[in-house]
């Protein structure tokens, strides 16, 4: 009885959602417009977008909804990119594989945080994801995303190309983004990043001295070697107004270790983190909108490298997630490398007992000693199972599916 009462617990405490990193995809901001589809997933193509910033049912444009389908929960490793239909879906589906639970913000959404009348206020999530968005923020929402960041939250900030106006309104993103920057009622240039406004096509290996220390270029997903760019723009760091912004690929016309020409870049802020891509070709996995011009950055361009960049960059996001939520020193992710279900523990070194169960409550597998923080948790049958970690001061449980 007492292990049948053990094992509910661990269901129970397992799927509960508030103790996944989540991951809140927008679509407020015209990121379907004409030749674009940068959602991870939509069940309609019903939406249009005027010349004044706003949106209207009845055009052809995809309109993701809140829930991706079919559900996150029936994903396994062996799940295909293509399983929703967007063009950021192989990120969204990769990030669910890697334990992480994701959203959409739907057209009519609103961008706060700390307004508990909104079921999707930032503050319910860890990560927040803005790819190509082509009408400005309020003042309002620039305010909550910055707090949200403040506090512990995680944005990834995408661009595009100079004059990449989808909707026709006379914004595009680098513009977007550099308002948000610094144009807001908090600080100027809070993550020391701006957008340039270029237009450009690079296949660049142009990276810092450093590259086996960063985080993005070296992280849980593996190194990156190479990053392609088609149609995008660059970024300059400011370190005076930020001295946590780093730059993690440049042009390949640029130095490696100044502050211009950069492509990839990252900064911490209060609590929380930030990444900015100057091009939104990289994270484009050729699904969506049949009526677009979709192609595979995800894994075609750069020969898979961009995959283990955004990944990367996801998990460096995620590794900051216990500032949003109150997850008490969340110390384990799920991570899943091509059908390989690995456990990274930053902490291994407190481990005292990690035991892994089957959904009969049957312990398939035992380990009273980890000597890495990446530890392969061999599997030869599909489906969900649970896992319990004892370190020295407290207890974490969660889920998989392999």
């Amino acid at each position: 009885m007492k292990f049948l009462n053990f094992f509910i617990t661990l269901i129970l405490i397992a799927n509960t959602v508030s103790g996944q990193v989540k991951i809140l995809f927008d679509a407020t901001k015209a990121e379907t417009a004409n030749n674009a589809d940068w959602i991870i997933d939509a069940d309609n193509w019903n939406l249009g977008y005027t010349s004044n910033s706003s949106a209207y049912i009845g055009g052809s444009e995809a309109n993701a909804q809140r829930y991706p389908t079919p559900p996150q929960d029936e994903i396994q490793a062996g799940t295909s990119e293509n399983y929703w239909t967007g063009a950021i879906s192989a990120w969204a589906v990769e990030c669910v594989k890697a334990g992480f639970y994701v959203e959409t913000l739907p057209y009519d959404g609103e961008i706060t945080y700390g307004n508990s009348s909104n079921p999707q206020d930032l503050s319910n999530y860890n990560i927040f994801v803005v790819c190509e968005p082509n009408f400005p923020f309020s003042n309002s929402e620039k305010t909550a995303i910055i707090n949200f960041v403040a506090n512990g939250g995680g944005l990834f900030m995408i661009s595009d190309h100079n004059n990449s106006d989808r909707d026709g309104d006379g914004w595009d993103s680098p513009h977007v983004w550099n308002d948000l920057l610094t144009n807001n009622s908090i600080q100027n240039n809070p993550f020391g990043i701006t957008f340039d406004y270029e237009y450009f096509t690079d296949d660049s290996q142009n990276f810092p001295p450093d590259a086996s220390t960063d985080p993005l270029l070296s992280g849980s997903y593996g190194n990156v070697t190479r990053v392609e760019f088609y149609g995008g723009t660059t970024m300059s760091i400011n370190p005076n107004d930020n001295s946590t912004v780093k730059a993690d690929v440049y042009k390949n016309d640029f130095s490696n270790n100044g502050y211009y020409g950069v492509m990839f870049a990252h900064a911490e802020y209060g609590q929380g983190r930030v990444v900015a891509a100057g091009d939104s070709s990289p994270f484009d996995d050729g699904t969506g909108d049949n009526n677009d011009n979709l192609y595979d950055g995800w894994l075609d361009d750069a020969n898979g490298n961009h995959r283990v960049l955004i990944m990367n960059a996801t998990m460096w996001l995620a590794e900051n997630a216990s500032g949003v939520e109150n997850i008490a020193e969340k110390k384990v992710f799920v991570q899943n490398y091509f059908g390989q279900i690995s456990l990274f523990i930053p902490d291994y070194q407190k481990v005292k007992h990690l035991q892994v169960f089957n959904t009969q409550g049957q312990q398939i597998l035992s380990f009273d000693k980890i000597s890495a923080d990446r530890i392969r948790i061999p599997l030869k049958i599909h489906g969900v199972y649970f896992y319990k970690i004892d370190f020295e001061t407290k207890q974490e449980t969660g889920k998989f599916v392999y």
